[in-house]
């Protein structure tokens, strides 16, 4: 048998992320999911640990030699060893806004090669929208994709570009819940039009689908809260650049992140880490 290529692979994974939605969604809908916390002190959920059992579960069918790094299982202690490709999952990003039932949660799934995220699907079940980025073939889309089970069929594909900076100024995205003076100070350098708070992994969505310009984080992340969505951003003509100015890179010991900042095709400017 042929081996599966990179835009099979993507096909596979995005009734992946929905169904593994739909399980974060119902919990959510119930309004009773108690609430635990990990070593690290951030939150943990019944639908973190639901979504997460679907998508390890569909993984194993659909490409059981590539090796998972998913946030749960890793917080239990199951880290895998992993080679030049692997997976990093984040069943739920945006726990903090799955609590507050702000709703701004997303399920995240990404392909790394070689330190670059190739792949990646974020699937936001509120909102009812799929979104997916191929960065080899520089395609990325998105459509409507309801987290109802009896709405099964996808909406109708649009393709996701960057937009240029506008001579207008600049819309930021910034985190509802990680919001700090360090990204205030650093927004200072841009002609920043418009601010708006976004949790999870839409920001780097909004960036993409050219309906903001800027997301930076001076702060603290992991790599699977991220990489799904670098990887769509990045299929739309977009960056995500390290301190450094190089390209936000995976795979990194104990799999965290640096500081970063996202944006869209003009000069974006040096941070410190």
């Amino acid at each position: 048998m042929s081996p599966i290529t990179d835009s099979e692979l993507l096909e596979a994974l995005l009734p992946v992320a929905v169904a593994a939605g739909r399980e974060a969604h119902a919990i959510y809908l119930r309004g009773n999911a108690a609430v635990e916390y990990k070593a690290d002190s951030s939150p943990v959920t019944a639908a973190d640990r639901a979504a997460e059992a679907v998508i390890l579960e569909s993984l194993a069918r659909i490409a059981a030699d590539v090796p998972v790094v998913a946030e749960e299982s890793c917080a239990a202690g199951h880290v895998p060893a992993v080679g030049a490709m692997f997976f990093l999952v984040d069943p739920l990003d945006g726990t903090k806004e799955f609590i507050a039932r702000r709703g701004d949660f997303t399920v995240n799934i990404a392909l790394i090669r070689s330190g670059a995220p190739v792949l990646g699907v974020v699937y936001a079940p509120v909102g009812g929208m799929l979104y997916a980025g191929d960065t080899q073939q520089r395609r990325a889309f998105r459509c409507a994709q309801p987290a109802e089970p009896r709405c099964a069929a996808a909406g109708a594909r649009q393709a996701l570009r960057v937009r240029a900076a506008p001579q207008a100024g600049l819309t930021a995205v910034v985190s509802r819940s990680h919001a700090t003076p360090d990204t205030e100070s650093y927004l200072g350098g841009y002609p920043v039009r418009e601010r708006v708070s976004v949790g999870s992994s839409l920001k780097f969505c909004l960036v993409a689908a050219g309906e903001a310009d800027l997301y930076p984080r001076l702060g603290p992340t992991m790599e699977w809260d991220t990489a799904a969505g670098h990887a769509v951003l990045a299929a739309a003509g977009g960056q995500v650049l390290a301190p450094d100015g190089e390209p936000l890179r995976y795979g990194k010991p104990g799999f965290r992140n640096s500081f970063f900042v996202a944006g869209g095709p003009f000069p974006l400017l040096p941070m410190a880490a």
